[in-house]
């Protein structure tokens, strides 16, 4: 699997990152109305408006751009900046920060037919799981599990397995409602409801890490 993504040289011209975010929006759209295997890069080419030597510049095959793909919509809602730490901003609100980013993140159309998509495929093909994982949930983890080790070198809260409670952090986040709404059976928090439900979970992750 290669995890190079060719980006022309330098931070790339204006034009080159337009097409770059043209054919990760196309990337999206079709893989999730057509899945993985039913979506060619010719077909994304056409969907971007660019050539598929345009394509193939940007994403070496198929795998990388699925990838790439990911780890765009992730970025959306948590771009790499929400796991600092700045000084004078209060450890609860940094969370906040991040739970409210992950609660929409998961909830979306996109996540949730995103999910859906590699359920269904993650028994045919089980290379195309661990792909859509190491891009989007593995990477969440890690950016928070680093988060979490600052936050317990601080002495702010105590954390000895940063791992563990960054999954637990998560979890506690998509909680029954996100399930029903992969099942098809609910609706997915909004507004108030969801602020009560973040807030909710980290005054209760807080409280469990307390020194």
């Amino acid at each position: 699997m290669s995890n190079n993504l060719s980006v022309p040289n330098g931070p790339g011209r204006p034009k080159d990152l337009a097409k770059r975010q043209a054919i990760l929006d196309a990337a999206k759209t079709l893989f999730l109305c057509h899945g993985y295997a039913n979506t060619s890069m010719d077909a994304v080419a056409s969907e971007a408006g660019v050539s598929k030597l345009t394509v193939y510049s940007h994403f070496n095959d198929k795998e990388t751009l699925f990838s790439a793909a990911v780890v765009a919509k992730c970025e959306e809602q948590l771009p790499p900046l929400f796991f600092e730490l700045p000084d004078g901003i209060a450890v609860e609100n940094v969370l906040l920060n991040i739970a409210r980013g992950f609660h929409q993140l998961i909830n979306s159309d996109e996540s949730v037919n995103l999910h859906r998509l590699i359920m269904a495929l993650g028994s045919q093909d089980p290379k195309l799981s661990l792909i859509f994982f190491e891009a989007g949930p593995e990477r969440v983890v890690n950016g928070m599990e680093g988060l979490l080790t600052k936050i317990h070198a601080t002495g702010a809260l105590s954390i000895d397995q940063p791992r563990n409670a960054a999954e637990h952090f998560f979890c506690l986040i998509k909680g029954a409602g996100n399930f029903r709404l992969l099942y098809g059976c609910g609706e997915p928090l909004t507004g108030e409801a969801a602020e009560r439900h973040v807030l909710e979970v980290v005054g209760l992750f807080m409280r469990a890490y307390k020194p």
